[in-house]
């Protein structure tokens, strides 16, 4: 029997994060994780994508300076060559962190994990761990998909590892995912169908916006079903059949590929978290404020496995198991600041959020000035070509402050950050306006934008 001050189960940003911090600190510490360490930010998300989407804002960027100057003739994708400038990044995350973690005298196990009571977990091959803590980071994984045929789809993970891209791409569900990765395939010269059961899709986001960026998304050629339900899907010699009801109606596309865009859960079921009396939900692991399990006072858990408020986000994860750490060194102290988190979708042009929705901010209580401006025709667009760009800031009109902003627009997943910033910090648009930027630069906006 192994034992620990600390077990950490999972690998990603939340997990390394706080094997980290409590390591440091002098605890006798042990990760595992039975998928390569790094989470599915480093390996299988957030950033091997941005490194696929560059190929695709190269080809957006020569389009729409066709004929200003650019001839956009000729210019395409070199798929492997792509994916071969992905791995090289991606390649080299697992050793790296293990061998950090290692470093800082952490104990690091792969295999699956299960608890068997309330203080023990147990490895495939029968090895136990003992533990006075546990931290839970286990992540999500995506939401089943019930329907015949299922067996045929490949997920994010999936798709970020294609030798080839598929000249024809279904994508079912229309979330973060689906968007994301239709517009890189589409831009790659595949033909892309995004079906999904909701009558607008992105709902996290503003729906002004979100009308505007299926506009584009139609425009480059993806072709978005609403209101659209699976039925099946099914292997024939030249791809895929697939079949969707909408509005009483009968659809069929014959596909190459069939991605999972629709949606993700928490990543629990293989845990056996009722051996160890934790209780849990739909959303994860129930935890308090402090991110302690409400029935094991031995167990925390943070990031996407975790009931909280936070958004399923690589930056929520990693403060989270700041937070966790935290607690669990030195007592039910700290809690997660959940203010002025900024949320992306990078298709192109990007799509992103911070604060609240209109309507959240009506439900809420508050008495809110919109500032909404179409930024299409400004400077910083009209250079590059760009003709999808707006903004809407959210400011309360009694105290000043701003509790939303929403944008779409190139670069606006770093200008964004502004916003978030203020919101944490509680300034008011009057001292927005009173930031002097570089000149031109898209930052410079930001002043008009409010």
């Amino acid at each position: 029997m192994i034992e620990k001050d600390l077990v950490v189960i999972g690998v990603g940003m939340a997990g390394n994060t706080a094997a980290n911090k409590c390591a440091s600190a002098g605890w006798s510490v042990a990760v595992i994780d039975e998928l390569p360490y790094g989470g599915t930010c480093a390996l299988r998300g957030c950033d091997p994508k941005k490194i696929l989407r560059r190929g695709a804002e190269i080809i957006d960027a020569a389009r729409l300076m066709g004929g200003k100057g650019v001839d956009e003739n000729g210019l395409t994708i070199n798929w492997p060559d792509l994916m071969a400038h992905k791995r090289a990044f991606t390649d080299k995350m697992p050793p790296r962190i293990e061998s950090g973690l290692e470093k800082n005298g952490v104990e690091t196990l792969h295999g699956a994990a299960r608890f068997v009571n309330e203080n023990t977990i147990e490895l495939e091959g029968g090895e136990r761990l003992q533990a006075k803590k546990f931290l839970i980071a286990t992540g999500a994984t995506p939401r089943p998909i019930e329907e015949p045929g299922n067996e045929h789809l490949i997920d994010s993970t999936g798709f970020l590892e294609l030798e080839n891209l598929p000249k024809r791409i279904l994508f079912v569900g229309g979330g973060y995912v689906s968007f994301e990765f239709a517009h890189i395939a589409r831009r790659a010269g595949s033909e892309v169908v995004i079906i999904d059961r909701g009558s607008r899709q992105l709902e996290q986001f503003d729906p002004d916006l979100v009308n505007r960026l299926a506009a584009r998304s139609r425009e480059i050629g993806i072709e978005i079903v609403n209101e659209a339900e699976l039925i099946a899907i099914e292997k024939i010699a030249a791809g895929f059949n697939v079949s969707a009801r909408r509005k009483g109606e009968r659809r069929q596309w014959s596909v190459d590929l069939v991605v999972h865009g629709a949606g993700r859960i928490p990543a629990i079921d293989s845990l056996d978290l009722d051996a160890a009396g934790v209780e849990y939900g739909a959303k994860g692991v129930t935890v308090s404020d402090h991110l302690q399990s409400t029935s094991n006072e031995n167990v925390y858990a943070a990031g996407d496995v975790a009931a909280t408020r936070g958004a399923p986000l690589t930056p929520v994860a990693v403060f989270e198991g700041k937070v966790a750490a935290s607690n669990m060194l030195k007592g039910n102290k700290a809690t997660p600041d959940y203010r002025g988190v900024p949320s992306a979708v990078f298709t192109i042009p990007e799509l992103v959020r911070v604060g609240m929705l209109e309507s959240e901010a009506s439900e809420a209580g508050h008495d809110v000035r919109v500032a909404f401006t179409d930024t299409s025709k400004w400077y910083s667009n009209f250079r590059i070509g760009e003709t999808c760009a707006a903004a809407k800031v959210l400011i309360d009109k009694e105290t000043d402050e701003i509790i939303g902003a929403h944008m779409i627009g190139p670069e606006y997943g770093e200008l964004i950050n502004h916003f978030g910033l203020a919101m944490r910090l509680g300034l008011k648009s009057r001292d927005f306006k009173q930031m002097v930027s570089a000149y031109p630069s898209v930052s410079a906006d930001l002043g008009s934008m409010l």
